[in-house]
């Protein structure tokens, strides 16, 4: 029976936030939202250079991106993992809805925050219904919403979700490499409303553009990082990073440049009812590791592929953007 939930109180003026309580790294259930109107983005090409005008024409695109979707979203399923689908909302022009961990995340302590997007046509994927939803579905309660996207956004401080940050919950580390969309202002202020240390730096690919997204180059595990080292070329930033992430025993998983532009950073592991473990990527992106590589991910959970290539080449992201993790505590009874 689902139970009605209490609308999240507001807390854009708080001052300062009280000590979050520890926080599980691996999600059992996500947000996965169903595209309505999927293809390729204008607005958000300038800053994404993983997006490709290859498969962009086809008349085909949301048909397909539609087919990698339910394939995805049964192949979860499958693995024991509880996913909440939520339609896209068809009357609104949202391209990259289906990418809805940009927008929102959901913590453990009933927070729910609301981020501030680069691109205008981004910013419609914002609807409240969608959290009413994951919390009517799935029966978890959003005690508190941080609208950092209503603080930020005017002042033009990008903060896109855990695109932009990759967040060691446990640990209280929120990881982010800088740009257009990750901007260090909305990451200071993340940090201060969420209670985490932030850990910033830089990264670029071949050509000397900045990342657009953090999680296309690195991937967090509970016992494991996935990390495309040459992309942070400062020696010292480089030597930072590394020594943090590790720090705690976690195992290091290097990926060249060309691994990352398959999205063989773009992982997430997540965790079913049984305590299963399962690292979830992309075909391409699985498909572009070395054996060496993929042996040290299965020591921390089967690997589980799924066939994106409409997605990935049009969108510019990969499975890890389409998964919004869902922590939120059970509603009260």
């Amino acid at each position: 029976m689902v139970r009605a939930v209490t609308a999240p109180r507001t807390d854009r003026d708080a001052s300062a936030e009280p000590a979050a309580p520890p926080e599980r790294q691996l999600a059992r259930r996500v947000l996965m939202i169903r595209p309505a109107a999927f293809g390729p983005n204008a607005e958000t090409a300038p800053t994404n250079a993983f997006q490709s005008t290859a498969l962009a024409a086809s008349p085909a695109v949301q048909e397909r991106a539609l087919a990698e979707f339910d394939d995805l979203v049964a192949l979860l399923r499958a693995h024991g993992v509880e996913v909440c689908v939520v339609d896209d909302d068809p009357a609104t022009a949202t391209p990259d809805a289906i990418f809805p961990n940009n927008w929102v995340s959901f913590h453990a302590d009933g927070t729910v925050v609301r981020y501030p997007m680069c691109a205008p046509n981004r910013r419609l994927e914002r609807r409240a219904e969608v959290i009413a939803e994951v919390c009517a579905r799935l029966g978890v309660a959003a005690l508190r919403e941080v609208d950092l996207a209503a603080e930020l956004e005017p002042r033009e401080r990008f903060l896109e979700g855990t695109g932009s940050l990759l967040l060691d919950r446990p640990g209280r580390v929120a990881y982010a490499c800088l740009s257009p969309r990750t901007h260090p202002d909305a990451l200071a202020e993340f940090g201060r409303r969420l209670g985490y240390a932030v850990h910033a730096f830089h990264a670029v690919d071949e050509r000397g553009r900045a990342i657009y997204h953090t999680n296309v180059l690195m991937a967090l595990g509970e016992r494991f990082c996935v990390l495309c080292t040459e992309a942070v070329r400062d020696a010292e930033e480089r030597a930072a990073l590394v020594a943090r992430l590790t720090a705690g025993g976690r195992e290091l998983v290097a990926i060249d440049p060309a691994q990352m532009r398959a999205f063989a950073g773009n992982l997430l592991q997540l965790e079913n009812a049984a305590g299963e473990r399962i690292v979830v990527g992309s075909t391409r992106a699985l498909g572009a590791l070395s054996a060496e590589q993929r042996a040290a991910l299965e020591r921390h959970g089967a690997l589980v592929a799924a066939p994106l290539e409409t997605i990935e080449s049009v969108g510019g992201g990969g499975v890890r953007c389409m998964l919004a993790e869902v922590f939120l505590p059970p509603a009260a009874r």
